[in-house]
Parts: structure tokens; sequence; C-alpha cells
């Protein structure tokens, strides 16, 4: 009888992350269905399968469910499973992994599947200390198709800028004359994205027309893999999709990055931006090496197997974990307000 999976589902970034893991479900002639949470833009494919309540998904009884972010509903069937959103890079500068909010325990989850020893290292330190998950070094499912073969269209060099969105770190305020100026005086190509919790609407409205006024810049609602092959430099800020690009060996410029080093070409004034991205153009041997090993560190695998490993894991966990780990802590209060949130009290 086939495994049923579910792909718990809150922002549209979840959507890059969980479709290799669904390609692995569906190769292996098991069943997979997603479920969004309210808010969420609809983004699925005719053939993807979707579970509208949370009834639907009471009734499906996943073996599993995977989430992205730091929630999931404790009272939804199958072994909850962490795959993350992105990379441990403490954009908000923390000096303790503590600290960091990749490293936040809240009591929802029964597995984490770690990238690397950037996250399994500690992340073994509190599956000892609290006893009620697992922790399995799989590497993360939005990265397998990373690694596949890709040609570059077009001669021209091209500039992938995305943001992060937190407060007082982005730089999408500070850089949009200087990307407008240099969309209009550099012959570059320019794709531009920016991160779904951004909330200033009218600072989105001057890049998109931005874009529609120069040919060679795009605006892109939501970042592809395409848009990181295409691209030859990332500018940025302390986004955790620094380090996605950066798998693909390529540099990345930033903006007062948190947590700057060898590995990055950081700059503290927009005006030094242009120089910045000249520099990285020329792909230097030394920075590259530098890129590779922070890479490295934070992604182990490069086999295009995560997907596979993460689903293994959930068998492992099924059969030798699941009735002898500790119990999750009550949450009485978390669990009400949730239950509270969504009216359901079943």
């Amino acid at each position: 009888m086939p495994k049923r999976y579910v792909l718990f589902t809150s922002l549209s970034y979840a959507y890059s992350i969980f479709r290799p893991l669904q390609k692995a479900i569906k190769q292996r002639g098991d069943e997979v269905a997603w479920f969004l949470e309210e808010g969420c833009p609809d983004l699925l494919d005719d053939d993807e399968k979707r579970l509208h309540t949370i009834k639907d998904v009471i009734e499906y009884d996943p073996l599993a469910i995977f989430a992205c972010g730091n929630l999931i509903y404790h009272f939804l069937p199958g072994i909850k499973v962490s795959v993350f959103h992105g990379y441990p890079i403490s954009k908000r500068g923390e000096k303790s992994q503590a600290k960091d909010d990749h490293f936040a325990i809240r009591g929802w989850f029964d597995m984490y599947c770690t990238q690397g020893p950037s996250s399994t290292e500690y992340f073994k330190t509190l599956e000892q200390k609290h006893g009620y998950f697992k922790v399995y070094e799989t590497g993360w499912c939005k990265v397998d198709p990373y690694f596949a073969p890709y040609e570059k269209q077009s001669d021209k060099p091209t500039i992938l800028y995305a943001t992060t969105f937190s407060k007082g770190i982005s730089s999408a305020p500070l850089l949009l004359d200087t990307i407008t100026a240099l969309a209009k005086t550099r012959d570059w190509q320019w794709r531009l994205t920016f991160h779904p919790k951004i909330k200033d609407q009218e600072l989105l409205a001057r890049y998109r027309q931005l874009a529609s006024e120069q040919n060679n810049v795009e605006y892109i609602d939501n970042v592809r893999l395409e848009d990181f092959q295409q691209a030859d430099v990332m500018l940025c800020d302390s986004s955790s999709i620094i380090l996605e690009f950066m798998l693909m060996d390529k540099p990345v410029v930033t903006l007062r990055n948190t947590n700057p080093g060898p590995h990055l070409l950081d700059v503290n004034d927009p005006q030094e931006v242009e120089g910045a991205l000249e520099t990285a153009l020329t792909r230097s041997e030394a920075l590259l090496k530098q890129v590779q090993d922070f890479a490295n560190h934070h992604e182990a695998h490069r086999d295009g197997h995560n997907c596979e490993r993460i689903l293994d894991a959930v068998d492992d966990f099924y059969v030798h974990h699941r009735n002898t780990i500790k119990t999750k802590p009550a949450n009485l209060l978390r669990k009400f307000k949730l239950r509270k949130k969504l009216g359901y009290w079943k």
C-alpha cells in the first residue's frame, strides 16, 4: 500500500522547497498532497493534489507531514518533520547559535532534517538536551536540483538582487536608487526578487516600475532555480538565500551584512556596490575558494539525493523511534492559542 505524505505550506517560498520532495515521493510510487495555510497563495499546478480542510488532512492520514516553517498543527496525524526554510547564517548578527531562530525548539516536531555541519552539530546537542525529537543529517530538499547541468542563456553579465524582509537589515530601501542608476548606465541584466514578508508595497511598486521601464530589468515574484542558474553574481544583504546561490559556486556582493566574512564582498555604502559587482564578475580563484568552503560547511550533500535521505529518515524514525522517545511537552497555552486562532476544537 502506498505511503502518504502532506506538505504543510504557509508562504510562497515553500513551493520551491517542497517540489523536489514531492517528486521523490512520487518516484517511489507513494502519494503526496498539499495543505495550504490561510493566506498562503495557491500556486499549485493542476496535477498537484490539495487538501482544503483540516478534516481532509485527518482523513488522508499521512505517514508524515513536512513543514519548512517553525509551526505545525499538533493535532494533525503523522510524524511531524521540519525541513527548514533556509540555512543558519545568523542574519540578525547573533553570536550564539542558541539565539539563532533556525535553532528555535518549540515542541512541535518529532524530527529535524538538518543540512550540514553548521546545523547538525548544534541540533544533536538539542536532541540530547530535550529527548523528544530525533535529528537526521539529510541535506536540504530544496537544493537537489541545483547540482544538475544547465546552460547560461545570455552573454551579458546578470545580477540577481535578493533581499531579506527584516527591518533594519533589508537593503531594499537603500539600493533602489543605486540599482536604478546601474540599470541605466551599465550593460548588465538584472533580476529582482523580494521576500514575501516585505510589507512596504510602495517600495515594491517602485521596483516594479523600474522593471517596466528598463528592458534589462525583470521583476520576479517567486525566485526560481532558473534565476540562480542564469545569474553570474548575487547582490544581497543578510538573507539566507546567499548560501543557496553560493552552492552553485558563484560570488555574492552584500550591503552591510550582519556576519561578513571572506566568502562575501561586503560593502557599507551603496556607492561601493558598483565596484564590488565588477570585482565579483572577475570570479577570482581566491574568492571562489572561500565561497566553496563556506557553502560546504552548511550543505554537506551535493549528490542530488537529499529528498531520498529525508524519506529514508522518516522510515527509520517510524520503525525505531516513534514509540521510544520522550513525550513532547504539553505546550497547553500555545496549543490553546493555535486552536483559538483556527477555531478548531476537535
